[in-house]
């Protein structure tokens, strides 16, 4: 079954297989994906909902007939966030057959790069990992589809620029964020943007776990920047926004990285959060029409994959996006290439997506052999003590700089 046929409510009779079909898609072999997901540690204000989004799709979609008449079977482990036990799992799933692997995790997914690469499997970095793996050319293997944290953080400068009035050259913008490969993994990018632009870019690194953040924001307080572009996370957010009360800072100036949800939004009170800014690869909400067909199709029925509070959260519908994608990749790959699905054919699979949005799921993405990141769109949204409402169209901004920097860093690159 066609992916974006799926998650199309307005056609989901139609869309029903027969029993027969249905039958038949559990007769064949799966189609396998490895999590090897952080679900202990520093990754739990995420990690479960995008793993209960990919259980409820593959649900979906094996109900459905599978993927080509193939069922999908999701795997789910635990790293801890640690690099050594995500290498563990990798090679564990590998002896098992598994060659389409998602680590969700910067520090995880860069030590089982190489692996990947030397073993010509799939690794899925959607959201996570080194800006320069977009390089298909060179990360032949690797496929963060959507945006990189570099293409982000290009698009949060581009739109700091026009919202004030297309000229940079006298502005300040501060980089609050996480003193670990997360946080740091947008400074090149600002640095090259700040010597394009003519802003003054103040750094202000915040030590694990983001609970201390009192000196840089004295420090904020009297660098006075026009805007703060934020790299924290979870309840970072929430001590950067008493942070900004006692600072005197508005919140309307502090530009988040995608990481930050409804949850976040909740800790720090819905009218104290009223202004805040994130920049989103997804669409939220559970009106979107593969949310809201999960949530009428099993939720209502108490047959979710796990508690529904985690459907009403953004992080679920970037699982979605995740899988919605590599499900249309696996799809594809069958159609084009046949059956065995193979590291070969997923790969030319994710290369032919063209134009693909999970209707209205999340940005359009186009992957090409050169290009597996999709384009890197994102749209700026503002809190408004309800809900996100977008500032922006999707966009990607400075794709000519962002690319020089790609291809300056993908060069230096190796296996070994």
């Amino acid at each position: 079954m066609k992916v974006t046929q799926q998650i199309k409510a307005v056609v989901l009779a139609a869309a029903l297989a027969t029993s027969a079909t249905v039958a038949s898609a559990q007769d064949k072999e799966p189609i396998r994906f490895g999590l090897c997901f952080d679900l202990s540690k520093s990754y739990t204000f995420i990690s479960p909902q995008v793993a209960q989004a990919a259980q409820d799709l593959a649900m979906y979609t094996n109900e459905n007939g599978g993927i080509e008449g193939h069922p999908v079977e999701i795997i789910v482990r635990d790293h801890g966030n640690e690099p050594q036990r995500g290498v563990e799992c990798y090679e564990q799933l590998k002896r098992e057959g598994v060659f389409i692997f998602n680590m969700l995790s910067t520090p995880v997914t860069n030590a089982v790069l190489p692996r990947a690469m030397r073993d010509g499997n799939i690794l899925m970095q959607s959201f996570v990992g080194r800006g320069d793996a977009v390089d298909g050319e060179v990360f032949e293997w690797v496929f963060p589809v959507g945006p990189t944290y570099w293409q982000q953080a290009a698009n949060d400068v581009a739109f700091i620029k026009e919202q004030m009035g297309g000229d940079l050259s006298d502005a300040k913008i501060g980089f609050i964020y996480l003193d670990y490969p997360f946080g740091q993994e947008p400074i090149e990018i600002l640095k090259t943007l700040s010597e394009k632009e003519g802003f003054e870019l103040e750094l202000y690194p915040v030590p694990l776990p983001g609970s201390d953040q009192a000196g840089a924001w004295s420090k904020i307080r009297r660098d006075k920047p026009d805007y703060v572009i934020s790299w924290l996370l979870a309840g970072g957010h929430v001590v950067a926004s008493k942070e900004m009360r006692r600072n005197r800072f508005p919140i309307d100036r502090y530009l988040s990285v995608n990481w930050l949800n409804e949850v976040d939004i909740a800790n720090i009170g819905a009218e104290e959060a009223k202004g805040i800014l994130r920049g989103t690869n997804v669409a939220g909400g559970q009106e979107v029409p593969l949310v809201k067909t999960m949530l009428d199709t099993y939720y209502a029925n108490g047959e979710g994959s796990g508690p529904e509070s985690l459907v009403h959260d953004v992080y679920y519908n970037t699982g979605l996006a995740i899988y919605s994608v590599g499900f249309e990749a696996a799809r594809i790959a069958i159609e084009e290439n046949g059956w065995p699905l193979t590291p070969e054919s997923m790969k030319a699979g994710y290369e032919a997506i063209e134009n693909f949005d999970g209707n209205g799921l999340m940005a359009p993405v186009t992957v090409t052999a050169e290009d597996h990141g999709g384009g890197g769109k994102t749209r700026v949204e503002q809190w408004d003590g309800e809900t996100w409402v977008p500032l922006t169209d999707w966009s990607a901004d400075y794709l000519d700089i962002v690319w020089e920097v790609i291809k300056e860093s993908s060069e230096s690159f190796s296996v070994e």
